[in-house]
This record gives C-alpha cells, sequence and structure tokens, in this order.
C-alpha cells in the first residue's frame, strides 16, 4: 500500500480540484464510510471550496434516506443484517437525487426523504440544481449497490481502528461494516481513498498494490 500524508486544506483542495474537472451538467459526490470516519465533516468542509468556484452545492445524507421504521426495524433495533441490507432507502436516493442530476435530469433535488425521529416525510421542498451544481451524498454502504456516481470517495478505518472509535451504542453495527469490507471491498470501488484512522492527519491512498 503506498500512502500520500496530506494536510486537511490541502486534502480539501485537492478533492474540490477533482471534483472541478468532472465533465456533465452536474456533479454527482459520494463520500462513503462509516459513522466513525465522519463523512458528513469531510462532505462539509468541500461545500464553501465549491461555492466559491461558482459551483453551488446541495448536502445529502443517507441518514436522511431511511426507510420507515416498520421495515428498517422489522428484526429489531440491532439487527447488523438489516443495517447492512435494508435502513437505507437506495430506490428514493437514486430517484429524488441521483437521476435528477442524470444527463436527461431536471435538476430537481429531494434533500431529504424520511425522518427517522418523526417516522415520516421531512416535507421539504426540492432544489433546483443550478448547471455545474453539485450534490455531495455522505453515509454509510454507498458503494457496490450500482448507484450512479459521478466520482466516489471512501474515507477508509483500517478494522482495529473503525472498533475504537465506534462508540458503544453503535458497536452492533460492526459487523455489517466487515461484512461490507468483505463482499463490496469499497476501497477498490472509490475513485478517491483517503486513510483516516489519525484524526487530523489524513493520507490518500494512492496504491493498494
Amino acid at each position: 500500500m503506498r500512502v500520500r500524508p496530506i494536510s486537511p486544506d490541502l486534502l480539501a483542495a485537492e478533492v474540490v480540484e477533482r471534483i472541478d474537472a468532472l465533465q456533465g451538467r452536474w456533479a454527482r459526490v459520494a463520500v462513503d464510510g462509516a459513522p466513525a470516519a465522519d463523512t458528513g465533516e469531510f462532505a462539509d468542509a468541500l461545500v464553501e471550496p465549491l461555492r466559491a468556484l461558482g459551483r453551488e452545492v446541495v448536502r445529502v445524507r443517507t441518514a436522511d434516506y431511511l426507510r420507515p421504521a416498520s421495515l428498517r426495524l422489522e428484526h429489531g433495533h440491532q439487527d447488523p443484517d438489516s443495517f447492512y441490507e435494508s435502513w437505507f432507502d437506495l430506490k428514493a436516493l437514486t430517484r429524488e437525487v441521483l437521476a435528477p442530476l442524470s444527463a436527461g435530469g431536471n435538476g430537481q433535488v429531494l434533500p431529504a426523504f424520511w425522518d427517522a425521529e418523526a417516522d415520516r416525510s421531512p416535507r421539504l421542498a426540492r432544489i433546483a440544481l443550478p448547471p455545474r451544481g453539485v450534490a455531495i451524498v455522505d453515509g454509510s454502504l454507498l458503494l457496490g449497490a450500482g448507484l450512479d456516481f459521478d466520482l466516489a470517495i471512501h474515507l477508509w478505518l483500517p478494522e482495529a481502528a473503525l472498533q475504537r472509535r465506534t462508540p458503544e451504542p453503535d458497536r452492533w453495527t460492526l459487523p455489517a461494516f466487515r461484512r461490507y469490507a468483505g463482499e463490496v471491498a469499497p476501497e477498490r470501488l472509490a475513485d478517491y481513498v483517503i486513510r483516516v484512522d489519525r484524526p487530523g492527519r489524513p493520507a490518500v491512498v494512492d496504491s493498494l498494490d
């Protein structure tokens, strides 16, 4: 494995440059990783630099694209296989975010589909993303499911770091992430892999061989 240490600011600038170079009317970017990898924080750090380049950004979180509790929790609140297979409504994510930003789309994006706490739709208005706009979607288990992203970033935590940084109430999800690592190998599917096991000291993985 070849890794390249980089500062957080330089990393954000490098990723923003990569996004800005994408062709197409809109750009759909995935920031994939376990909650312990802080995908939301990383995705948020890209927003203002992209806007400074004249590219409007809409942020989408998979936590806002959950299935209803009656389906999500059918096998209990802490079933790792259900978490892996059926918690996230990827069909809705495709329909409401990714397809509208495809070549033949209308640019109308729904930023949130389901309020898990209220267990109902938040009834948000769609956002009209202008040409050159970017949708940044962050969350878990985004790769290997056939979702149509233009750039996929994976924030990688080695197993030991994932276990260490996952808080006790969420440790029941660890078997799901082990399954994801074994069945999907997201670090091999992503366009950009960033090792984040040392807080504040990321490293770009240039080669896994």
